[in-house]
């Protein structure tokens, strides 16, 4: 499947539509209702220069609400080593679709099979967003890979070296 389309209004929500090549199209709406972030390093002190982000998305569990329609909380946690800071976010994933689809989501869910691409990625997208206003609201670094210049190392590999070639 995949990810067509994602809307985010000003209530906190968002929503994300995907279709299959057979068809099947499935609609994700993302509530949040928990946001928190905490920072455990003093301001007056200087963050270390190596931090280690950790993002973790968590789908609790999977209520079918409809036929159609199931819902799914989930818990999306950042944490950073050393212990600088911790930032939470709580919420609903409500996804519709086909019958046969949600039914069957519902099914995998119950082998312990994880939630389709769509659910994770229609969360993450959200959570992201609420995450790294927060990290910048505390004054941290917020949990992106970071941007810059390739080292030397990974430049000189990029290029490939050519061979020398010896004619007679």
């Amino acid at each position: 499947m995949a990810l067509a389309n994602l809307a985010r209004s000003n209530d906190i929500r968002g929503a994300a539509t995907a279709s299959s090549d057979d068809g099947i199209v499935l609609r994700v709406a993302i509530q949040v209702t928990n946001l928190s972030g905490e920072r455990f390093w003093a301001y007056d002190t200087p963050l270390p220069p190596q931090v280690q982000i950790s993002v973790n998305i968590n789908i609790v569990g999977l209520d079918q609400k409809t036929e159609s329609t199931v819902e799914a909380p989930f818990v999306f946690t950042v944490s950073y080593t050393p212990s600088i800071a911790q930032l939470s976010v709580k919420g609903k994933a409500q996804v519709s679709g086909d019958r046969s689809e949600v039914v069957q989501m519902a099914e995998e869910h119950k082998k312990n099979r994880p939630p389709p691409q769509t659910v994770i990625q229609a969360v993450s997208n959200i959570a992201m967003a609420e995450v790294i206003i927060m990290s910048k609201s505390l004054g941290i670094p917020p949990p992106l890979p970071p941007i810059g210049l390739p080292t030397e190392a990974a430049v000189t590999q990029a290029i490939p070296k050519k061979e020398p070639r010896y004619t007679t």
